[in-house]
């Protein structure tokens, strides 16, 4: 009887839009966490300084990773739809969503439009980060800091 869950949950899913919009998510959360860990980079001279400015860039991920489990038994929940459309967890969530069958087309699209928007903005925070952080080569920057510097 196990076998006959396992193929009938294998038939279900359907795998070309599973394998393209893992393909999809992956690069814009590729991008987007990549342009976080360019303003720690931007922020920092020292391997110690970094450290400190990685967590709050590593929390998200750690966050949802954690969130995942309890998702995977309730995909309609409030989390799973939320976790869906915020972009720091959208390409985890959503894919979990979409091999359940019961994400709606427009909610991939509202999601890869947040998804492509953030990684826009934050992007942009970067290169902001890195003009400023780049002149002021051995201080210590914090949060506090990189604030500033973004205002400027």
């Amino acid at each position: 009887t196990y076998n006959c869950v396992q193929v009938a949950i294998y038939n279900f899913i359907n795998w070309s839009v599973l394998v393209v919009l893992f393909v999809v998510y992956f690069i814009g959360g590729y991008l987007l966490y990549g342009s976080l860990f360019a303003i720690v980079g931007a922020a920092s001279d020292s391997e110690a300084d970094t450290q400190q400015l990685l967590i709050p860039v590593l929390l998200p991920l750690m966050f949802v990773y954690f969130l995942s489990f309890s998702i995977i038994g309730n995909a309609d929940g409030a989390a799973a739809i939320w976790g869906s459309q915020i972009p720091f967890s959208s390409p985890i969530i959503m894919l979990q969503r979409v091999a359940t069958g019961t994400v709606g087309i427009w909610e991939v699209v509202i999601s890869l439009v947040l998804l492509a928007g953030t990684f826009v903005l934050t992007t942009y925070l970067a290169g902001k980060v890195y003009r400023v952080g780049i002149l002021l080569y051995g201080k210590k920057a914090s949060w506090r800091e990189i604030i500033k510097w973004i205002k400027h």
